[in-house]
This record gives structure tokens, C-alpha cells and sequence, in this order.
């Protein structure tokens, strides 16, 4: 790769974007131009300090206000934005070749829709952008000529096991996908015991190191409800082609089913480094740091019928990819707001499903065509779940 790429990193401080820096940090081809964080300034700092990008910015003001007082203490030439809108400004920039999105839940949306516009390679580590949009973020890509890469690992592994990564040519070829889950952390726990759990418990994820909120997701497994809308947006796939085994050791990234009888299938160690080398410098590779897999040393490989009365969130997450319209914007935006709720002990982790599953019920079932009428949905969802949160349970 001859000529320097550029990157902005939205949502560095993240476990995906601390992860990207890492495998950055291997590769002369790559230079960060712009990174983001809500709040976790002084690590946003030292990664400053050592990739020196352009710009850094900081969507809560008053932890902006702190991190202007610790750029001048460090001597650190890079530039301070503040706000939703700065994002926007980091994803569009003309020198910005890559934009990793990987900001947690639907405040990432509109940054990721602008870097759609502005014709961007977007990394795709924001599930819920195409939760949320998942026909305005495509259409604007396709109209741009931008180019989206999956970096969940599940969504990873069918683009890679999918002909040259092009779902179009394909989709007569295939008769199902399999996405692969972990079970997290409540696999085998009694189904006595989770209306008790608490959410240091939920966030010990077996396998991966996450934030708070996506791994409360993996517990509930929503996370695969989610990544479940996500693949038939991705790949043009309706809900019957898509299939969801539990897989606890996380070896199986994903599988797809061929018409021929042939399965591919992507195996790896379970290491978000993996995935994020692959969109970085897709057609090509290139090292990503992460251990090689030696099949030979692995446990046993496990792969499990979910069980939907254990994982109500799963249901609901197919449920809402099979109505389409409003409903996964509905499904997004309650469990957003339950487990908001959930980690700070005002509800249980039982209470989750059932709140998603007022919200969806409460609200008819609408077309989203646009940003506008998206985000209204999206508000409708967070005030009537706050309003069960805080009133029904």
C-alpha cells in the first residue's frame, strides 16, 4: 500500500477504537486524522500525545472544557471540536480516506451517515446505525459510492466468506447464513437466578472484552438481535436465511450456507483486532497482532440451538427484523434505556425484555423514510421506556 491512508477514529477511547490504534500502530500506510470521545479525556490525551491527529474531539462540554486544559498542560498540538457536529466534521473531512465508527449506540448515527455521503470507506462497528437506518445508511451509500465494511466479528466473517465480498452476485447462490453467539456470560445460568444478577456479573463476558453496554447486550444476548437486523440490511437477506447457533468458544465467527451443499465458514481466536485488520486494508492483509489460531489446541467446538425462553432480547430482536419499518427503532432505543437502567440498579436484568417488549407493543408499526421521522421514533421509544422504567417496574 504505497500512498498513506487516513483515519478517523470515532469513538477511540472504546474498546473497538483502542483496538484499532493497536493494530495502527503496526502500519506505516495508516495516519490518524481525527479521534473522538464522550468523556474519557485523559486517555484520549495520551492518544493524542502518541498518533498526533489533526483533531480530536469531544462530544460532552464539560469534559471538552477539561481536555482544553489538558492539551495546553501537554503541549499537545492537536485541535480541539466539541459536539455532535464535529464528528460529522471528522468523518467528512476531504483528507480522510477511512472512518472507523465505533460510538456506542444511536449517537453515532448521523456521523456515520455523513461519512455515507461524503463517499467515505466506513468501518462498521455501530450496529445500531443500521439498526436504526438501515435502508437511508445503504441508499446513501450506494448513491455516494461509499464503501461499508463490517467489523463486528459475526458480520466480518460473512462478508469474507461471501464471493470477493459482493452479497449481490451471491444471494442465488446461498440458502442461509449462520450467525454465531457466545451465550455470554448467563449461558447455564438457572433461569431462577437472573432476575437477581447483577451488573458486574452481566459485564464478565467469557470471551471478550467489551464496554458496559454491549456487554450487557451479550448477556442478554440483544447484541444478537441486533447483529440479527444488521445482517439482513448488510446482505440483503430476508429473516428466513438467517439462522443464529450458539457457539460458546467463539472459534466460528459466522457461516455461510452455499446452494452446492458447501459451507464456509470464518474461524479465528476470538480478537476484535482481526476483523478491524481486514476492513483497514481490504482486498489486501495485513498483520493484525492477534494470536494465530491452532486448532489443534482448542477445546472442543460447541454449536447450540438458542434457547428464546432463556433469551427473550433474541426473540425480540428477530421479531423486530421480520415487521421492519419502525419496529427495530423501537427495539433499539427501549433497550438502550433498560440497560441505561439495569446498570445503574434501578431495574433488573429480568426487567429488559419486558420493558423492549411494552415499547414495541405501545407504538404502531410505522415507515421510517427518513433522518427526521427516525429520530422521532427514536425519542417516542426512550420517553415512554424512562416512563415504564420509572413508574411500571
Amino acid at each position: 500500500m504505497s500512498v498513506q491512508q487516513q483515519i478517523t477514529i470515532l469513538g477511540s477511547t472504546g474498546s473497538i477504537g483502542q483496538s484499532t490504534l493497536a493494530v495502527i500502530e503496526q502500519q506505516s500506510s495508516y495516519k490518524i486524522f481525527g479521534l473522538s470521545a464522550h468523556t474519557n479525556v485523559e486517555l484520549l490525551l495520551q492518544q493524542c500525545l502518541k498518533f498526533k491527529p489533526r483533531f480530536a474531539v469531544v462530544s460532552e462540554e464539560q469534559a471538552a472544557e477539561k481536555f482544553a486544559s489538558l492539551l495546553v498542560a501537554a503541549g499537545c498540538q492537536t485541535k480541539l471540536l466539541v459536539g455532535a457536529k464535529a464528528l460529522a466534521s471528522i468523518a467528512v473531512a476531504e483528507e480522510v480516506t477511512h472512518v472507523m465508527a465505533a460510538i456506542v449506540g444511536s449517537a453515532g448515527l448521523e456521523s456515520v451517515l455523513a461519512a455515507a455521503a461524503a463517499s467515505k470507506r466506513i468501518l462498521l462497528a455501530n450496529k445500531e446505525s443500521l439498526v436504526m437506518a438501515g435502508d437511508l445508511l445503504i441508499d446513501t451509500a450506494q448513491e455516494s459510492g461509499a464503501s461499508i465494511i463490517p467489523i463486528d466479528s459475526e458480520h466480518n466473517a460473512i462478508f469474507q466468506c461471501l464471493p470477493s465480498g459482493d452479497s449481490k452476485k451471491s444471494l442465488e447462490q446461498i440458502n442461509k447464513v449462520v450467525l454465531t453467539a457466545s451465550g455470554g456470560p448467563f449461558l447455564n445460568t438457572p433461569l431462577a437466578d437472573l432476575d437477581s444478577v447483577t451488573p458486574e456479573q452481566a459485564c464478565r463476558h467469557p470471551k471478550w472484552d467489551m464496554g458496559r453496554k454491549i456487554s450487557i447486550d451479550s448477556a442478554s444476548m440483544m447484541n444478537k438481535g441486533l447483529e440479527f437486523i444488521e445482517a439482513c440490511m448488510l446482505f440483503d437477506l430476508a429473516p428466513k436465511q438467517l439462522e443464529v447457533l450458539i457457539h460458546p468458544q467463539s472459534i466460528v465467527h459466522s457461516m455461510v450456507y452455499y446452494q452446492d451443499g458447501s459451507v464456509l465458514a470464518q474461524m479465528a481466536n476470538p480478537d476484535m483486532r482481526i476483523p478491524i485488520a481486514h476492513g483497514l486494508a481490504f482486498p489486501d492483509r495485513i498483520p493484525s497482532g492477534a494470536a494465530p489460531l491452532s486448532l489443534s489446541e482448542c477445546e472442543p467446538l460447541e454449536f447450540l440451538i438458542p434457547d428464546l425462553g432463556r433469551f427473550p432480547c433474541l426473540a425480540l430482536g428477530i421479531e423486530a427484523a421480520k415487521i421492519g419499518g419502525n419496529a427495530p427503532i423501537l427495539l433499539n432505543a427501549a433497550n438502550e434505556e433498560a440497560v441505561a437502567a439495569f446498570l445503574s440498579s434501578d431495574i433488573s436484568f429480568s426487567s429488559i425484555p419486558l420493558i423492549i417488549a411494552a415499547v414495541m407493543s405501545k407504538i404502531p408499526c410505522e415507515a421510517a423514510p427518513s433522518l427526521a421521522i427516525i429520530q422521532d421514533f427514536d425519542q417516542q421509544a426512550r420517553n415512554l421506556a424512562k416512563k415504564l422504567i420509572f413508574k411500571e417496574f
